[in-house]
């Protein structure tokens, strides 16, 4: 896993300088586990799989250096072995993610609402912009973010902005003590009580509430994780079952299960019908229940809601989650691409503004990835 020699990913600004010369479009890829992820996007393969590579882990200092094409896989690995880890526990939908497409996707696991989110960890960066000009952000440690911090745009940028050459990552200690409650509730009663608990000083790292449908009389389930210091996870496990009558699930059980949530693995997951699409709906903690005829997966402490619903239910969900100040993404389209659907809801004419001008700026001639986030 150590990277070559070498710093100048000279064949990737090769490519980029020859796309812009003549205008053609990039598909940028990694490991491609994402690609279903924002709208499908035309043009010749950039593949940075083959930028691959630890250039510096410091583990005394928590910080981590790599290449984009490196497999987050190894990544996540290495840091194991130093007891230490990604703290948003990054979706990897497969082995072949890398940590470019982490970082440019900006998605985040169940650990989301406690640990922050993917841009809150990018400590700096190196990409290429659409004239072919390595470009160099931030550093690897935090008082080096002063300004505009360019760094943390590229995640989430779906690469539309640049390809990501390199990037530094802040990581953290593996918690020492994690344990798993899980509650009868309904969907507000889960709902509520998570509101309770979050105002008071507890550990917690991640819920998940569910419920399957598909059998008539599915239990109605929440889940939470606790993570931190012993005495803290062990006390608010007392606390918390008394107050909510809950159980404690044993480890062994419970880590696999928060891994298939992590990677869209639960039952859940699987597509009721070929033409089902999976929605996100991003809304406030605090919402209450959304009046909506489908089956739920809620995490983040109420603010993720996942939902299986036709592409023509778009206009009824968007104006659900607006009605909360929230937003409604087409995250995994059905079997037909969903035609004519956006996959991601109409922003502010501020925030298109700001948009527009971060893409004039790093891509003039529009060829990384055109389109994926409109």
């Amino acid at each position: 896993m150590q990277a070559s020699t070498t710093d100048h990913p000279s064949h990737l600004i090769e490519q980029i300088t020859e796309a812009a010369a003549a205008r053609q479009p990039l598909r940028i890829v990694g490991g491609d586990t994402k690609s279903f992820y924002g709208t499908p996007t035309q043009g010749a393969e950039l593949s940075t799989a083959d930028w691959s590579g630890v250039v510096s882990y410091e583990p005394t200092e928590l910080v981590i250096t790599v290449r984009a094409g490196t497999p987050l896989a190894e990544v996540e690995a290495l840091l194991a072995e130093q007891g230490q880890c990604f703290p948003f526990e990054p979706p990897r939908f497969g082995r072949g993610g890398t940590v470019g497409g982490m970082v440019a996707s900006g998605l985040a696991g169940p650990a989301r609402a406690s640990a922050g989110s993917v841009r809150d960890y990018v400590l700096g960066a190196r990409f290429i912009n659409g004239r072919g000009e390595l470009l160099t952000f931030g550093g690897q440690v935090m008082k080096n973010v002063a300004g505009y911090d360019v760094s943390r745009v590229m995640a989430g940028s779906m690469g539309t902005l640049g390809v990501i050459s390199e990037v530094s990552l802040k990581v953290l200690p593996v918690a020492l003590a994690e344990a798993t409650l899980v509650f009868s509730l309904g969907q507000h009663e889960a709902l509520e009580q998570l509101h309770r608990w979050g105002g008071q000083p507890l550990p917690i790292n991640a819920s998940c509430w569910v419920k399957d449908d598909t059998q008539a009389d599915a239990p109605e389930l929440l889940f939470v994780r606790l993570r931190g210091a012993v005495a803290a996870v062990e006390a608010a496990c007392e606390r918390m079952a008394r107050e909510a009558s809950g159980t404690r699930m044993d480890n062994a059980q419970a880590g696999p299960d928060w891994d298939a949530c992590r990677d869209q693995r639960l039952p859940f997951f699987d597509a009721p019908s070929p033409d089902a699409c999976l929605w996100r709906l991003s809304v406030p903690q605090t919402a209450s229940v959304l009046a909506l005829p489908y089956a739920q997966l809620i995490e983040w402490q109420g603010a993720q809601r996942w939902l299986w619903a036709p592409a023509s239910a778009a206009a009824e969900l968007r104006a659900a989650a607006s009605a909360v100040n929230g937003h409604a993404t087409l995250f995994r389209a059905g079997a037909d691409g969903a035609p004519g659907v956006p996959r991601f809801q109409s922003q502010s004419a501020a925030l298109q503004s700001i948009q527009a001008r971060l893409l004039e700026s790093f891509d003039p001639a529009g060829i990384f990835n055109p389109g994926r986030m409109a």
